[in-house]
C-alpha cells in the first residue's frame, strides 16, 4: 500500500487532517474522526463531494 497524503492526526479537542506532501494542516478541527472525508481526498478526490462532506463534519462539531 503506498502512502497516504492525508491522515488523520489527534490533537487535544479532536482531529485535524495532515497534509503529508504540503507538510501543513489542511481544513478545520474536528471533534470526530473524519473517516469519509479522509477516504474522499487520498481517493478520488471529488471536489463536490468533499464539499459536501466537510459541511456535514462542521455541522456534527456544533
Amino acid at each position: 500500500m503506498s502512502r497516504r497524503r492525508y491522515v488523520a492526526r489527534g490533537v487535544p479537542g479532536g482531529y485535524r487532517i495532515w497534509d503529508n506532501r504540503g507538510r501543513r494542516w489542511w481544513g478545520d478541527l474536528y471533534e470526530l474522526c473524519p473517516d469519509d472525508l479522509l477516504t474522499e481526498l487520498n481517493g478520488a478526490a471529488d471536489p463536490a463531494r468533499i464539499t459536501v462532506l466537510m459541511r456535514h463534519y462542521r455541522a456534527r462539531r456544533r
